[in-house]
């Protein structure tokens, strides 16, 4: 169960490591790009039974994707990118390495006591939260 946990963690982690190169090429280039979401939808699962906290925190991330993308394509006059569209980009990408900070904090805490596991169990819930 922590081997496929890890696993879950460590693909969204590679996905959003690769969303924040595109953005990142989006600053320098200013040509849009889609952003990757297969990962999330492979394992966001895991993430929400192991990881409820980091799993919200990241669902919203993955939720804004579309307004972040539209904000990559929009333009103004001579090719220009308005201010509260490079807001929403900026936002999404600092919500990236928050998300990732998170899920990798998160996997690492302590093993919660037996007990607290077991009665997670019984009643449905994650032992973590």
């Amino acid at each position: 169960m922590q081997a496929r946990l890890e696993r879950a963690v460590a693909a969204i982690d590679r996905e959003l490591a690769a969303n924040l190169e595109l953005t990142s090429m989006f600053d320098q280039t200013k040509q849009a790009f889609v952003l990757e979401n297969g990962q999330w939808h492979l394992h966001g699962a895991t993430i929400a039974r192991d990881l409820p906290a980091a799993h919200a925190f990241a669902a919203d991330l993955y939720l804004r994707i579309p307004d972040a993308e539209s904000a990559m394509e929009r333009r103004g006059p001579a090719n220009s990118i308005k201010d509260e569209d490079r807001e929403i980009v900026e936002r999404w990408e600092g919500d990236a390495r928050e998300a990732q900070r998170r899920l990798r904090t998160d996997l690492v805490r302590p093993e919660p006591p037996f007990l607290r596991r077991l009665a997670a169990r019984l009643f449905g819930r994650s032992a973590r939260s």
